[in-house]
């Protein structure tokens, strides 16, 4: 009976540092792979497309280092979401909400010509960087 105690201890220490190896692990591939940012003033555009498809361009001069800070910086921009697991999720950009419950609209963002693969709190700026904000209707 002690040795099965014994083992069965073993076995969840064994887990327990299985694990913790693959925590750190995880967290240094994160940390290698994450986005760069840049430092210093960039030049960027942010163009929002509305559910019309009418175009407003903002050019903005900002120190931000991530998406969510330069749209702070545009002059004019407006926008709103709700906190969520993934950072700041975007509902309302103008005054025109994108209701995805309600009809399955959306907000997609991207940034030279393809989605961006970061949410706006992460999605770094780089000086000549273009971004769209595009209502999305449900397909």
């Amino acid at each position: 009976m002690e040795k099965q105690t014994s083992n069965k201890k073993k076995k969840i220490l064994w887990g327990v540092g299985l694990l913790i190896a693959l925590v750190a692990v995880f967290a240094v591939l994160f940390f290698a792979f994450r986005p760069k940012t840049a430092d210093g003033t960039k030049d960027i555009t942010i163009e929002v497309i509305d559910n019309e498809e009418d175009s407003i361009l903002y050019e903005v001069n900002t120190d931000a280092e991530y998406l969510q800070g330069a749209m702070e910086d545009a002059e004019g921009l407006t926008f709103s979401g709700t906190d969520g697991e993934f950072g700041l999720m975007i509902d309302t950009v103008n005054d025109l909400r994108a209701d995805y419950e309600k009809d399955g609209a959306y907000w997609s963002f991207n940034i030279n010509g393809e989605y961006c693969n970061y949410g706006i709190s992460e999605q770094p700026v780089t000086d000549g960087d273009a971004f769209q904000i595009v209502y999305t209707p449900a397909q």
